[in-house]
């Protein structure tokens, strides 16, 4: 894992950093907010461990930067001085957890597995798709003009456009489709080779190209998207299927990430649970940290708070068949849009 440890505290972050790579990360230390965001704009960062109060700009203002720049790193706050109500006001800003110092090596190793946890919402083999089935199957009806970006060499069929996917140009997808759109207000989008994308840019740049194909899309036609799974890590895989889906899905996607959340979910989908049963349930020991959670499956419309017990809503039983499923089908309903694992055949297999 790529870890980035900000504290303006010399002996603390090389001690710290020390420990984590003994344990066989790759680690880069910071001593302030100004050398984290440099050492950011270099190299793409897995999770960073910061410290919450530093001399002129503070753990705050560094989550801020991240969440604004790079939403896909997640940010776990260090703090001795704080009161938990501080820490759980860092998460709801979007940090992934807090630890309070003095901690325990094996307490950092703990959290980093959630991290690990988090980054594991994998695609079963049976949710795999051909690109090019998919886009004939849009165009099979009439009802969509379908542009599909690829690099290989097909040939034009009706209502099926293919357009030559550019890797280095990923904003060409959006200026095509927009142009595309003035003369086909019906149109879908299937997107091959996502791989390849990220292959020259960062993940962030990508979920941005693919928010605004989204959004242009939004009532003329679904937008979909195949990748190579073998060349797509895991946490890059959730981040494509949040992008293209609909506000309502990205906001289940995003609650079902977390991997605290996730099995409190899987245990209210086996029935209702008490707080102590749900925490239980999240091996969790913090109560503070347990209430946030459920508070966020809650806000997120996927479980309600009856009495002295959590239970799931419909959309908390379609988002708990999501986490088994994991194939970032959207709701029945929704507006089409899909990320899914590609399945290329022939010859052309995993040729990149």
């Amino acid at each position: 894992m790529r870890i980035l440890v900000v504290d303006d505290d010399t002996v603390f972050r090389d001690e710290l950093s020390d420990l984590l790579r003994d344990d066989g990360h790759t680690v880069a230390p910071a001593p302030s907010v100004v050398k984290a965001l440099e050492a950011l704009e270099q190299d793409e960062v897995d999770v960073v461990l910061t410290d919450l109060k530093m001399p002129r700009q503070g753990g705050l203002e560094l989550l801020r930067e991240v969440r604004k720049r790079w939403p896909r790193t997640l940010v776990v706050m260090v703090t001795g001085y704080a009161t938990v109500e501080t820490a759980l006001e860092a998460m709801k800003l979007g940090a992934f957890d807090y630890l309070r110092k003095p901690f325990r090596i094996d307490q950092v190793r703990e959290t980093l597995q959630l991290v690990a946890q988090e980054r594991e919402f994998e695609s079963p083999p049976e949710a795999y798709r051909d690109p090019l089935r998919e886009a004939r199957a849009l165009a099979a009806g009439g009802r969509h003009e379908v542009l599909f970006f690829t690099e290989e060499r097909v040939p034009d069929e009706p209502h099926l456009h293919v357009e030559p996917l550019d890797p280095e140009n990923p904003h060409r997808l959006a200026d095509r489709t927009e142009a595309y759109l003035d003369e086909h207000p019906s149109t879908a989008v299937v997107l091959a080779n996502g791989e390849r994308l990220l292959e020259h840019h960062r993940l962030e740049d990508i979920v941005g190209v693919l928010d605004r194909l989204r959004t242009d899309l939004s009532g003329h036609g679904p937008l979909r998207v195949g990748f190579n799974p073998r060349r797509v890590p895991p946490a890059a895989a959730v981040a494509l299927g949040s992008a293209v889906s609909a506000e309502e899905t990205h906001a289940t996607l995003e609650a079902l990430a977390n991997p605290i959340r996730r099995k409190a979910l899987l245990r209210l989908s086996e029935g209702p649970a008490s707080f102590g049963e749900a925490m239980q349930a999240a091996g969790l020991d913090d109560s503070p940290k347990m209430s946030f959670h459920l508070r966020k499956l809650v806000e997120a419309g996927l479980a309600r708070h009856e009495g002295e017990s959590y239970r799931l809503t419909s959309r908390g039983e379609a988002g708990a068949r999501l986490l088994r499923d994991a194939t970032f089908l959207p709701p029945t309903g929704d507006s089409g849009n899909l990320a899914f694992p590609g399945r290329r055949t022939g010859a052309n297999r995993d040729h990149h």
